[in-house]
């Protein structure tokens, strides 16, 4: 059976995670509530293919070996999605480290702010010869001479978008005029 593990799959992935289930995907997901947790596992009737890791990030330690146990328990992770504050900035590489370790073959869908700088990061992030790098950038919305960010919905459905499409780099919404975001 394929393998996800979602961090941040608890709010705005959420619908990913649950995408993910209904693709056959046992998913794992990195969360940091518990209500927000438990909310989520309520909206599946695949219970029994998701598997939480109730765990805050920032404590690399526990981080890895929340992964490692779910390796353990549920075989290798072969797709990452992965949304990360920028207050846990080892954290990514900590489950790369700990997934590529046990994974020949990893897709890695890395979701970013729209101020990251895409090639920076790209260079920053450690990852095996085997495992595939996408990023997907968030962006803002103009609407009637109004900017918003964007909502969790629209995040979800960019990244499913993404996640079927491969693409390399994909923005949702848009990034330009910089000056007119939120």
């Amino acid at each position: 059976m394929k393998h996800a593990l979602v961090v941040g799959g608890t709010g705005m992935l959420a619908d990913v995670s649950i995408w993910l289930l209904d693709q056959g995907y046992h998913v794992s997901i990195i969360a940091r509530n518990s209500v927000r947790l438990h909310q989520l596992m309520e909206r599946t009737s695949f219970k029994n293919k998701l598997t939480p890791l109730l765990v805050d990030y920032r404590n690399s330690d526990e981080l890895q070996q929340q992964v490692h146990t779910t390796i353990e328990q549920n075989g290798e992770i072969n797709l990452i999605v992965a949304w990360i504050h920028a207050k846990a900035p080892d954290a990514l590489e900590v489950i790369a480290k700990e997934v590529s370790a046990h994974t020949a073959d990893l897709e890695l869908f890395h979701v970013l702010g729209s101020s990251k700088d895409l090639s920076k990061t790209k260079q920053e992030a450690t990852f095996t010869k085997d495992s595939t790098y996408y990023q997907v950038r968030l962006g803002f919305v103009i609407k009637n001479n109004y900017s918003r960010w964007l909502t969790n919905k629209e995040i979800s459905s960019g990244v499913i978008e993404a996640l079927k499409q491969k693409d390399t780099i994909r923005t949702i919404g848009q990034i330009e005029p910089w000056e007119r975001r939120p």
